[in-house]
């Protein structure tokens, strides 16, 4: 299967370099690119890509906007965050307006086109060092924490399931910590993204922070 890719940056030097990374890909197609937010969203209207990679600051409407009105449009368009993770605040903002997941700009080669093949598959399943390093920052973060988010219907178990998940664990890796099966620890990430309303993993991982699941690394 064909990956249809919009590329979305404010820089032409930073799109075309990864239009020529992404040639070397058999199995990924950049379809169009865009400079601006506005230019994102009709193009991701026009286009239909299967990912859009979409920067967060950009002139006038920005990457977290153009997130929201891409993902609201309910086409199967999915989008991924491909920025400056140390540098920026709105990485939360941007899972919130509805993102699949995000990269940070000095990830490997390998490390971007895997997670777009991810996401184009309609998982957010983001390496796990990936994960915890959001996790640290939403701790390091200035702001006063949220206030804790009830999860009504969720067990006691499905909490520690959300907990793990948001450590960046695998179902297998689940599993294992909580000895039972893989299947069984599936089946319970399974009922948490249908109790809690959420797109993908990364979404869980933000349940997970709200509810107070989550606290600054000692």
């Amino acid at each position: 299967m064909t990956i249809r890719v919009l590329l979305v940056d404010d820089q032409p030097l930073v799109r075309a370099g990864l239009r020529v990374l992404m040639a070397d890909a058999p199995d990924l197609v950049v379809v169009g690119e865009a400079g601006t937010g506005a230019e994102a969203v009709r193009s991701a209207r026009e286009l239909a890509p299967d990912v859009v990679l979409m920067d967060l600051r950009m002139p006038g409407t920005d990457g977290i906007a153009a997130t929201r009105d891409i993902v609201a449009s309910g086409g199967a368009t999915r989008v991924l965050v491909l920025t400056t993770f140390d540098d920026d605040e709105h990485v939360h903002a941007a899972l919130r307006a509805g993102a699949s997941g995000f990269l940070v700009k000095d990830m490997a080669l390998e490390e971007i086109l895997g997670a777009v093949r991810v996401v184009a598959a309609g998982d957010a399943l983001i390496a796990p060092g990936v994960t915890r390093r959001l996790i640290a920052e939403f701790a390091r973060r200035p702001a006063p924490a949220p206030r804790p988010r009830a999860l009504p219907g969720v067990t006691d178990r499905e909490r520690e399931v959300l907990g793990l998940v948001a450590r960046g664990l695998s179902n297998a890796e689940i599993a294992a910590e909580l000895v039972i099966s893989p299947a069984t620890a599936k089946a319970h990430v399974a009922r948490l993204f249908t109790k809690l309303g959420a797109r993908d993993r990364v979404h869980l991982v933000i349940a997970a922070y709200e509810a107070g699941l989550v606290f600054p690394p000692r």
